[in-house]
């Protein structure tokens, strides 16, 4: 029989995990393979770590979990859960139910039909999120399209199912910044993404806010383009540009009227600010770029773990 790893990261939702359980296998016993959840607390602080034992105790041996020593991030989460699970297939799941559970059984269809390597499920809305948060959603999607090699479909969540060939792929990237959604298209493989409309945490709140997402946001264009390095030598000669129009016209002007004052220092300080600016900008650009193989350098482990069961 085949067996399908279902990875949940979890960081404070001790009200959500037990109706995602319910709900997640009911819909499982539909699906004619052995079924095993890895939840991965990423240190929470309330009783989301309780809870996942409580289920373990009453589930035998279908339950594990894994324990961070403190909250190491969503990515860390869900690459620790790749690393652990022993699936033929492997699900990733958000504990808050925004992923429907009744598609796990369309997923794991698709699969063993050998028709794709992985489905994905993608929303077709965003009703309920606020208009702010979702405009920053699109225009994320545009500008990494339009400078990154590998494209990200639009409204692609991390839920998916995949095979054990695609799991084996993403696990050869020991990537230590991970923008999941850019690995997933990049190791490439016959992807399918199902549609569903939006859906609302089941409980608790969400732990994204505008700042984390774009901070998020600007790890994926950093992780996979290297436009950002390009946009600073357009600046740096836009500005050397601008400045050399400026000097010509400061000295043609001198010849043809002598007697005309030259530009005031209010103008020169602008100038100088302007080009200032120009030059901190693109070195806080290479800076990121030098900070991530600084850190990768290192080869500090993705995540530490507390305890694993």
């Amino acid at each position: 029989m085949a067996k399908v790893s279902i990875i949940v990261p979890c960081f404070n939702e001790e009200e959500a995990l037990p109706l995602f359980f319910s709900a997640t296998k009911k819909a499982t016993s539909k699906i004619p393979a052995e079924i095993e959840y890895w939840f991965i607390d990423d240190g929470s602080k309330d009783k989301t770590l309780s809870i996942i034992q409580k289920l373990r105790t009453q589930n035998d041996q279908g339950v594990h979990f894994i324990s961070f020593s403190r909250n190491f991030g969503k990515e860390a989460a869900m690459y620790a859960g790749l690393q652990a699970a022993t699936g033929d297939y492997v699900a990733i799941m958000d504990a808050d139910l925004q992923d429907p559970p009744e598609l796990l059984q369309q997923m794991y269809v698709l699969l063993k039909n050998d028709q794709y390597d992985c489905v994905g499920a993608r929303r077709i809305s965003r009703t309920g999120e606020g208009k702010l948060k979702s405009f920053f959603a699109k225009l994320f999607y545009t500008i990494i399209n339009c400078v990154s090699d590998t494209k990200i479909v639009p409204d692609v969540r991390d839920f998916r199912m995949m095979t054990r060939k695609f799991v084996d792929s993403v696990l050869q990237l020991p990537e230590y910044h991970r923008f999941s959604k850019g690995i997933f298209s990049w190791v490439g493989f016959k992807t399918k993404y199902l549609t569903y409309s939006n859906r609302n945490r089941v409980a608790g709140n969400s732990h994204w806010s505008i700042w984390g997402l774009f901070r998020y946001a600007l790890d994926g264009i950093i992780d996979f383009s290297a436009a950002p390095l390009s946009l600073a030598i357009w600046l740096g000669l836009g500005s050397a540009f601008i400045s050399f129009v400026g000097l010509i016209v400061v000295i043609i002007r001198h010849f043809v009227n002598p007697q005309a004052s030259a530009f005031g220092w209010s103008s020169l300080v602008c100038i100088l600010l302007m080009i200032s600016g120009v030059q901190l900008f693109c070195l806080g650009i290479a800076g990121k770029y030098i900070g991530r193989i600084y850190l990768q350098a290192k080869h500090r482990p993705v995540y530490i773990v507390k305890s694993k069961k």
